[in-house]
């Protein structure tokens, strides 16, 4: 039965004022349950800060999952996205973009690579690159050779492809039948990768630090020894910096600390300076996989998100801001193994650069809870895994305070059955 249309009137112009459980009511009534049960309305922001709807002030240590690398409402990004919003939002990829045009250049100056196709969104840059290898595998070797390796724990996106590369069955759950093609090994375990090539082997995808799958590093030689084996057998690396890259882990790539270039590498979250963006990109040699009509978006690199994404590569490799994260992350990660040390209920603290883990024994949920009643917003992935993010522009003084609300959360928060602080 089809519903009667809502006058316009019942439409304000503008977002009208309404506390946290305002927009929570409002919320529940309109949207699928797949988010879950939220507390604050966030609504406004200005660097390490954000406010909610009743006022209250949070430091920002998840920055969007990996999004605002600089910071909330950057004056080089929301300049640049002013003006463009002022002169042209959206042409399609029917029309050369300047501006995507000038990105692409930053990129590719760089990065290892030769050439790149933009996207929308960390699952789209996925995709490209799972499509490129198989295309590029039957065009080289032949038919046959298109299932990929990827690991436990990782995290490719929420698309049916990205779903099942992701090396973690709770994302996967009753989403059956999955594409075909995909195999999986044990992160930082080269015989385990050895034990799952196969004839039908055409490429490996790795995240060289894992972010949903809570903070994992990859040793020197695990992915010097995944460059090894493809070079052995024809395969393609692929690189995924969707939330490592740009800046955030020490370096503008991950890759550069580890001495390997891969084939294909994806990046995207704060690629887009906040707004919607991806990228895959490849050498020369993969590129020529992909013939007109063989990949595209409609949206991906409008002039919109590329001019905010060349002002954020801009200011990021013009302000020295992944060697500024690079010191920044060893002294957060020094300082929270000081002020945790002997702490039961905490089982490790890892990291590198400003992608920093505190895994906890239990009560996760717990302490995330009490960090954002006291003033800090973070995030808990992987059951038990306190992830910290903070912006690359994040100054001393807001990491004592953040440590400090962290630390007190860890120590007073409730403790599960058996569980200890």
């Amino acid at each position: 039965m089809n519903k009667p249309s809502a006058p316009a009137a019942e439409y304000p112009a503008n977002i009208p004022f309404l506390d946290n459980a305002g927009w929570r009511d409002r919320y529940d009534k309109l949207f699928t349950p797949n988010y879950g049960a939220r507390r604050l309305a966030l609504v406004r922001g200005e660097g390490t800060r954000v406010w909610d709807a009743d006022g209250n002030e949070y430091l920002d240590f998840l920055t969007g999952i990996s999004v605002n690398n600089l910071g909330h409402c950057h004056p080089r990004i929301t300049a640049a996205i002013r003006e463009q919003a002022a002169t042209l939002v959206h042409c399609s990829n029917h029309y050369y973009i300047p501006q995507q045009i000038e990105l692409a250049q930053m990129l590719i100056d760089h990065s290892f690579a030769d050439r790149l196709v933009f996207g929308n969104s960390g699952a789209e840059a996925n995709e490209a690159a799972i499509k490129i290898a198989r295309r590029w595998q039957k065009e080289t070797r032949g038919p046959g050779h298109h299932e990929i390796i990827s690991f436990t724990g990782s995290f490719h996106g929420r698309t049916l492809a990205t779903l099942t590369a992701t090396g973690q069955e709770k994302v996967k759950l009753n989403f059956d039948p999955l594409p075909e093609g995909f195999v999986h090994a044990e992160y930082n375990n080269l015989d385990s990768v050895r034990a799952a090539l196969s004839d039908r082997t055409g490429a490996i995808l790795v995240e060289p630090i894992t972010g949903e799958g809570g903070i994992h590093i990859a040793t020197n030689e695990f992915l010097r020894g995944l460059r090894e084996l493809c070079d052995e057998r024809g395969l393609l690396l692929i690189f995924d910096e969707i939330q490592c890259g740009l800046g955030r882990t020490g370096t503008l790539f991950a890759y550069e600390q580890y001495g390997v270039e891969p084939d294909i590498m994806t990046l995207a979250k704060s690629l887009g300076g906040g707004l919607a963006m991806g990228v895959m990109l490849c050498t020369e040699a993969v590129a020529g996989a992909f013939a007109p009509g063989a990949h595209g978006s409609t949206m991906a690199g409008n002039p919109l998100t590329a001019a905010a994404g060349r002002a954020y590569l801009a200011e990021l490799i013009e302000g020295g801001w992944p060697g500024k994260a690079r010191r920044m992350g060893e002294k957060i990660l020094q300082r929270l193994r000081e002020t945790t040390a002997g702490m039961r209920r905490v089982k490790e603290v890892r990291g590198r650069g400003l992608m920093l883990a505190v895994e906890l024994t239990d009560g996760a949920p717990d302490v995330l809870l009490a960090c954002e009643r006291a003033g800090l917003l973070v995030n808990v992935t992987a059951g038990q895994v306190v992830r910290l993010l903070p912006p690359l522009n994040v100054s001393e003084a807001e990491v004592e305070r953040a440590l400090a609300i962290l630390v007190e959360a860890i120590a007073t928060a409730p403790a599960a059955a058996g569980g200890a602080a």
